[in-house]
């Protein structure tokens, strides 16, 4: 009850309060998720999509003398298939996950990764973040074929996770990739200034006038300062405490440098490839400096320069790279184009 109040932003909460009716969302959905993982109270989404009433959902908790799996948020507690791993976005963000497997129709566990903490990875490359995620895969799946799904360029992560699994003589059986471009040529705007665009992405509700006033004072602020000159223009609630939104961009930047860094290899796998048929809206904090490319108009999105063609199966998902999670037919039809190919996996699977 704490846990719900503290992210609903409510004063009480009674046993017959609905998460959902109290203004709960996915991203709260997961928030509430990790909280309670890390007192070492145990249940998964579905969970609280079926028992949305605390008291219902208070049945369904089990206690963990210790934190389990290393953070990893349970979606789908169970199934006869082997389970299906989904990876966080590019800035580590997980929700997307909680909607989408609610539509998909598979037998199997379901489980969002967190990022790692990167004070523990040294160096900080995608590799090494790669095998910190492996070990809590282990912690839940000791051996493959394993099973992955990412979306944007978290995705990414998803092959660094099977190359690494594949060096160590494990199968990987299935990889999801929504919507993953893989530039030809690595991006020449900073991770830095990435992040800086995607939080003035969030002012886009400014008059011009205020919108460039930020923009301006973007190119020489850091990320804490920009956020902080957002809330004193009234783009940010002056009661909301910017320390978590600090340390998520912050964090976000550091994924991206390894991003950057890493040199994707040729792998002996088959992906899926699940790409929108709409180009993505440009905001004003984009228009000037568009980070898009020519493989981000491609079906295969530039995997076919490290896979060959056979080896993709692209399919066509209607919407934009947002609204093909966001609006409900796209995400129905998303989740049934994953669904369909999982069960193919199962038969082949040894």
């Amino acid at each position: 009850a704490q846990i719900w109040a503290e992210l609903l932003g409510v004063e009480r909460v009674g046993r017959h309060d609905n998460f959902f009716e109290l203004g709960g969302h996915s991203l709260l959905a997961v928030q509430l998720l990790s909280r309670a993982l890390d007192l070492g109270l145990d249940f998964s989404a579905a969970d609280l999509f079926q028992a949305p009433v605390l008291k219902e959902l208070a049945s369904k908790i089990h206690l963990e003398p210790q934190p389990r799996s290393r953070g990893v948020i349970s979606i789908r507690p169970t199934g006869s298939q082997p389970p299906l791993f989904f990876v966080p976005t590019g800035f580590g963000d997980c929700s997307y996950v909680v909607g989408l497997v609610e539509e998909m129709d598979v037998d199997c566990p379901v489980y969002a990764l967190p990022w790692p903490s990167f004070d523990e990875v040294r160096p900080l490359t995608l590799e090494a973040i790669a095998d910190q995620v492996i070990l809590a895969i282990k912690e839940i799946q000791p051996q493959g074929p394993y099973r992955f799904a990412g979306y944007s360029s978290g995705g990414i992560l998803a092959y660094a996770i099977a190359q690494r699994l594949l060096s160590l003589d494990d199968a990987v059986s299935f990889i999801a990739l929504i919507d993953v471009t893989l530039p030809a040529n690595v991006t020449k705007i900073s991770p830095i200034q990435m992040v800086r665009d995607v939080v003035l992405d969030s002012f886009e509700s400014l008059d011009d006038e205020s919108f460039e006033v930020l923009e301006q004072f973007a190119g020489q602020s850091s990320i804490s300062q920009l956020l902080e000159k957002g809330q004193q223009i009234g783009a940010i609630p002056l009661d909301r405490n910017l320390h978590n939104d600090v340390l998520m961009y912050e964090r976000t930047a550091r994924f991206h440098k390894a991003l950057q860094a890493y040199q994707v290899p040729t792998l002996p796998i088959e992906i899926h490839q699940f790409y929108a048929t709409e180009a993505l809206f440009s905001s004003r904090a984009r228009q000037a400096k568009s980070s898009f490319c020519p493989e981000a108009c491609s079906p295969m999105r530039g995997w076919d320069r490290v896979l060959s063609p056979e080896a993709i199966t692209a399919v066509p998902i209607v919407g934009d790279h947002v609204t093909m999670m966001s609006v409900l037919e796209s995400r129905k039809a998303l989740a049934r184009a994953i669904s369909t190919p999982l069960i193919g996996v199962l038969e082949k699977d040894p």
